[in-house]
């Protein structure tokens, strides 16, 4: 076979998608991918971008006999015909499934004269695994963790910048501000989320991940606690710029902190909130951080903390990230550093000292002994 189509509105491209984008190169010499662009819809992303996600994916498979088309006022059918394809592939994952596609099939042939259908059953691990699916998971901490087991590394980045916008965009007054201000907004974004901050590469652990994971804990610690609409954004605008400037320079004039408060009050950013966004920056620094008295200190810190009391496989995430980042350390050296916080920190736990608020004390605690009692033993035996 020539050519074989596959289409959808694919927002976003997940895992079972690929597969059968894969079974699909495995029965012809090129694939098409018919991205339809359906007004009636509501996508998260628009079609040129989803282009560009499907585009990547494919190319990070080493698949070089995929495009993409984006079928605008047809059916995708109709357009396969026309770009030399007899037969669409989908995949199969219910009875209901088959009802559905069957019915589409016929309309395909029978009233468009389109294309044909070939279908496929994807493996069990991906038979649940559709668009719909991989949406609903977004909101409760740690969401992000569980779609990127779902959908390939572009479109997992593209959900992530999305999520992260619109928590951005919920901190400024987007609907009211001059050209000046929205220039600003932007600017700032761009930045933080950039290769010269959380998006670096360098950045294994600090990174846009941790960014979206203390945002969501910050998010549901005021839903769980009736804080304030001021506190939420105090503690968001800290957050985004608390690790803004990371640097393992020893011979830095200050901490990583000390320089991503000087970056928040530079950034012409200030709502009123300069002096405690500044402090709460501040505070996540172990030198500078016993002398801030700020009351939503405790809940700063451990919205970055929150990250000790995961699950298993986050945790081990977690530390095989952290070792990527002090790559450059000498192994034995950073063992020896990493063993003694972890100690440090899992005694304060052990006396109830590590989570300073409440609701993320009763959260994370006695998962977080248990995460680094099991690290440290496993660096002191390495």
């Amino acid at each position: 076979m020539k050519k074989i189509g596959f289409s959808g509105t694919l927002d976003p491209i997940t895992n079972g998608h690929m597969w059968v984008i894969g079974e699909a190169r495995s029965l012809a010499d090129e694939v098409i991918v018919f991205l339809s662009q359906n007004p009636a819809k509501k996508p998260q992303f628009p079609a040129e971008e989803r282009k560009q996600i499907i585009e990547q994916s494919a190319r990070e498979c080493g698949w070089d006999n995929v495009q993409v088309v984006i079928v605008k006022g047809d059916y995708t059918a109709r357009a396969a015909k026309k770009h030399g394809c007899d037969y669409l592939i989908r995949g199969i994952r219910t009875t209901a499934d088959f009802d559905y596609e069957n019915l589409i099939q016929q309309t395909n042939v029978d009233v468009l004269q389109g294309a044909k259908t070939i279908f496929v059953m994807p493996p069990r691990d991906l038979g649940s695994v559709s668009s719909s699916f991989v949406k609903a998971l977004e909101g409760p901490v740690g969401w992000h963790w569980t779609m990127k087991k779902f959908v390939p590394a572009p479109a997992y980045h593209a959900w992530i910048l999305d999520s992260l916008r619109k928590e951005w965009q919920a901190l400024w007054n987007y609907a009211q501000a001059s050209d000046a201000q929205l220039a600003l907004f932007e600017q700032w974004f761009a930045h933080l989320t950039g290769p010269q901050a959380y998006g670096g590469a360098d950045r294994h652990y600090h990174n846009l991940e941790h960014l979206v994971h203390g945002l969501t804990e910050i998010r549901v610690w005021a839903d769980n606690t009736g804080a304030g609409k001021r506190e939420r954004q105090l503690l968001k605008k800290a957050f985004w710029f608390h690790d803004a400037v990371y640097s393992h320079d020893d011979e830095a004039l200050y901490s990583s902190e000390e320089a991503s408060a000087q970056l928040w009050l530079s950034s012409g950013l200030d709502a009123g909130d300069n002096d405690e966004v500044a402090q709460l920056i501040r505070a996540t620094d172990h030198f500078q951080g016993p002398a801030i008295t700020h009351r939503l200190k405790d809940a700063m810190l451990s919205a970055d903390l929150a990250i000790l009391g995961q699950d298993d496989d986050v945790y081990n995430a977690y530390t095989a990230a952290i070792g990527r980042e002090y790559a450059h350390v000498e192994p034995t050296h950073f063992r020896q550093q990493r063993r003694l916080a972890m100690q440090h920190l899992a005694t304060k736990a052990e006396a109830g000292q590590l989570f300073g608020d409440a609701f993320f004390a009763d959260q994370y605690n006695a998962r977080a002994i248990e995460n680094m009692q099991r690290e440290t033993g496993m660096l002191a035996a390495a």
